[in-house]
């Protein structure tokens, strides 16, 4: 396995507790008994925060794979 995929594993290990929120949405949330609204919203915020980078990986990869192709020799 190549270096870079050993710090790509590392880094998406490291990144599994994400907690995202904005300085007002915090001020709101906080004030509420239960944090159940404020998980939502954390959920919320790293789900849309996560569909840009899956878009832009997904079509680097595609990019990646249609100038790497190897011909097929019969």
């Amino acid at each position: 396995m190549s270096k870079k995929y050993v710090i790509l594993l590392v880094l998406l290990v490291l990144v599994l507790n994400l907690e995202a929120q904005c300085a007002m949405c915090r001020a709101v949330l906080e004030s509420e008994e239960g944090q159940s609204t404020a998980e939502g919203v954390n959920d919320g915020i790293v789900y849309l925060m996560a569909i840009p980078y899956i878009l832009v990986f997904g079509l680097g990869f595609i990019i990646y794979k249609k100038f790497n192709k190897t011909t097929k020799q019969d």
